[in-house]
């Protein structure tokens, strides 16, 4: 027997269905609350609101499990690879040895950005934030590509703007990061992995250290997908209108780049600077972060989301002390943070609050101890999280049930308002 909700309202009472996940989560399937009863619901922030039905990524914020494709993610963090949950996420299911060449090779096939992209980054002032550039670089894609702005891609289509995506999108980051300490783009190196040639892009250097390429590797799993997370909301609202997938993926990136969001482990080292600066006693600063009547925030503590342990952090924390023991990094802001978790971790007041280190504090120190900027931390964020865009956004226009997102809302402004000629007004 179906499950329904009753609701009761001045009008009468309505019956809703209620609809339950393969991970047994509930919902009221209130698509016809309004055609039924008037009303709309208000929900701010849509804390409480799905958007859409999805097979790709399971999260229990309160249990810290996060699945892609049904398969946890420590399970895919200590035996995949990127490429390979790249693959999973767009496709449903773990690729054959025949389909993963196929798919590395459909990449590394089209593994050369536009000269006139090039040219764009070029004209960008060097101090630009990385993450603008990107944008900016990403839409800019569909001038060169005409090919793929039409409304009902082919699947073939799909497939080759996939790929163009995820292998030109690294290029895009180096090449602007090279601009912006005056060196020019280096070639790709399709022989390298996926991690070990953006690290090549970056630094032109031919031999990368496996272990770090993993560690970047690893990072960049984590952070593939993440649910109905805002970057990924707006990839589907914004290619719900039909727009090309070059819109869509760069909509996805100007929502991550803000401080809620992407830009937190940027946040983290610009924390971490702030209380070098400041003498490095870093205890003091817990103190402040425990003082209700101070302004000041522990940032990379916590979760919006995970109201326990991040289960990303358990694994990346891994990954950054294999880092920080291989490359021997000598550098205050590290010891600083490593101090930090220390103390966090056996604080009361963090451990009863569950304000954990989360991924965003480990991945700032990993980027740190390999040399990339901090301004281009959330661009890294956007690196690893194209995958799970790319799926999201498939999943939405392969839907039957793909409606163009429009939101309704409560207005509380002016009633009956009278125009004043201009020459009259206050």
């Amino acid at each position: 027997m179906t499950k329904t909700a009753k609701l009761i309202l001045e009008n009468g009472t309505f019956e809703f269905p209620v609809i339950e996940g393969t991970e047994q989560e509930k919902a009221v399937d209130i698509s016809k609350l309004r055609a039924q009863t008037g009303y709309v619901t208000l929900d701010n922030g849509y804390m409480n609101t799905g958007a859409c039905t999805s097979n790709i990524t399971f999260l229990d914020g309160e249990k810290g499990i996060l699945k892609y494709r049904g398969i946890p993610i420590e399970v895919l963090a200590e035996k995949s690879t990127f490429m390979e949950v790249a693959y999973l996420l767009i496709n449903g299911k773990l690729p054959n040895e025949k389909q993963f060449l196929e798919f590395r090779n459909g990449i590394n096939d089209v593994s050369k950005v536009p000269d006139g992209i090039i040219n764009i980054i070029k004209q960008f002032p060097k101090d630009a934030h990385p993450m603008g550039v990107l944008s900016a670089a990403m839409v800019g894609l569909s001038a060169f590509y005409p090919e793929y702005l039409d409304a009902d891609l082919t699947p073939e289509k799909k497939v080759k703007v996939i790929n163009q995506l995820i292998a030109q999108m690294r290029i895009i980051c180096a090449a602007f990061y090279r601009h912006s300490i005056g060196k020019n783009p280096v070639k790709s190196d399709t022989k390298l992995s996926y991690c070990a040639d953006f690290m090549h892009l970056m630094f032109d250097k031919g031999n990368i250290d496996p272990a770090v390429a993993q560690a970047l590797d690893i990072l960049l799993i984590l952070h593939a997908d993440h649910e109905q997370n805002c970057s990924s909301t707006t990839v589907r609202v914004v290619g719900s209108s039909q727009a090309n997938p070059f819109a869509s993926i760069s909509a996805g990136i100007d929502a991550l780049w803000g401080p809620l969001h992407g830009g937190a482990n940027q946040a983290v080292l610009e924390m971490l600077e702030a209380i070098h600066q400041d003498g490095g006693d870093f205890k003091k600063f817990l103190a402040r972060a425990k003082d209700k009547n101070d302004t000041f925030r522990l940032m990379g503590f916590g979760h919006r989301v995970y109201k326990n342990f991040d289960p990303r952090a358990k694994i990346i924390k891994k990954a950054c002390d294999t880092v920080l023991d291989k490359l021997g990094v000598d550098d205050p802001l590290l010891e600083i943070a490593k101090g930090l978790e220390a103390e966090a971790l056996k604080d009361p007041y963090f451990v009863e609050r569950k304000l954990y280190p989360n991924v965003d504090f480990y991945s700032g120190i990993i980027y740190r101890a390999l040399g990339i900027p901090t301004n281009m931390f959330t661009v890294m964020f956007a690196l690893g999280r194209l995958p799970g865009w790319l799926a999201q956004w498939k999943e939405l226009i392969e839907s039957d049930a793909m409606k163009i997102a429009r939101p309704r809302q409560i207005y509380t402004g002016d009633v009956n308002s009278e125009y004043v000629d201009i020459k009259k007004r206050k």
